[in-house]
């Protein structure tokens, strides 16, 4: 697994380590946390600290660790950054992609599952819930620099035999979440909750975005690494929040209501006005569809941060 110190990929690790599956992750370890994986390496995961632009020493990690399955979710996943320095997102996005794909292929792996993203890829959709047939429109080179990774993958199965999957992610939200990138707006309303902070919302508020629970995540990368079609498949809920339903929906968690009142700062460019994914192809073809709503999993992403586990910013 590539990116396994991070947020879904250390949620994944887990789930990957109580089935009984023996783990290798590859991580650089720039944004994920090695003690996320604290409980998986005393459980016998191998942590490899690398850099996936590194090919020749991926190779060999590869070639070592004879993987049935590669789930790669390294990535540079902050879209600002993307936008000040396209080139270096672009390295690790599209170059790191190809990396993997034929590191992979060369190991002898059974198939790849490819983490995309959906908001990032479709922009102002004309559809919302947004299928994955819709139109491609990045907002950002991220999410150009991911949709190219998602035209390797096909080429790697169509001109190199290699099995793979592309998964299109809304935004994840949970237990060990880094405060990077839209998702993250739970991370810091939790943190600013626990710690009696006020909460920032850029704009007027009413954007929507469509939160998943890494619990269904992690379900729905195990499920399409056993199956075989290639997706791509959007892995959401089909449910828009607006930020500042968000906010009421947190402010309800806490003690003391009417601390928590949102201080407004001016829009950010490019954002997106209504993000959410139709994951009918998903329910369809995998069997696969969430189960976590959004009241639970915030209890549960609260529980995490109260207990110090997630930053504040």
């Amino acid at each position: 697994m590539t990116g396994g110190a991070g947020f879904i990929g250390s949620n994944i690790v887990d789930a990957l380590l109580a089935r009984g599956d023996r783990v290798t992750v590859v991580d650089d370890l720039s944004t994920g946390r090695s003690e996320n994986l604290t409980a998986a390496l005393a459980a016998g995961a191998t942590l490899l600290r690398l850099d996936i632009v590194a090919a020749d020493e991926l190779n060999a990690a590869f070639a070592a660790a004879r993987p049935d399955v590669v789930f790669h979710l390294a990535a540079q996943i902050d879209v600002r950054r993307s936008v000040a320095d396209p080139a270096a997102d672009a390295r690790i996005n599209v170059e790191g992609t190809v990396n993997v794909l034929e590191a992979a292929r060369v190991a002898g792996a059974r198939r790849v599952v490819l983490s995309s993203t959906g908001g990032a890829i479709y922009g102002e959709a004309d559809t919302v819930p947004t299928p994955e047939d819709a139109p491609i429109r990045p907002l950002s080179p991220y999410g150009q620099a991911k949709y190219a990774g998602e035209g390797y993958a096909r080429l790697f199965t169509s001109l190199r035999g290699l099995s793979t999957a592309v998964l299109r992610y809304s935004n994840v939200y949970g237990p060990r979440q880094d405060p990077l990138g839209e998702g993250g707006v739970i991370a810091i309303f939790c943190g600013k909750l626990a710690s009696g902070g006020q909460p920032t919302v850029f704009g007027d508020g009413r954007q929507t975005r469509d939160y998943v629970y890494v619990e269904d995540v992690v379900r729905a990368n195990l499920t399409a690494a056993g199956a075989d079609a290639a997706g791509p498949w959007n892995v959401g809920t089909g449910v828009e929040t607006s930020v500042l339903d968000l906010v009421e929906v947190v402010r309800g968690l806490g003690d003391d209501a009417a601390a928590f009142t949102p201080r407004f700062e001016p829009p950010r460019a490019g954002e997106v006005g209504r993000s959410c994914l139709d994951v009918t192809r998903a329910r369809e073809q995998l069997g696969w569809e969430p189960r976590v709503p959004l009241a639970e999993g915030l209890l549960k992403t609260l529980a995490h941060v109260g207990a110090g586990a997630v930053g504040t910013r």
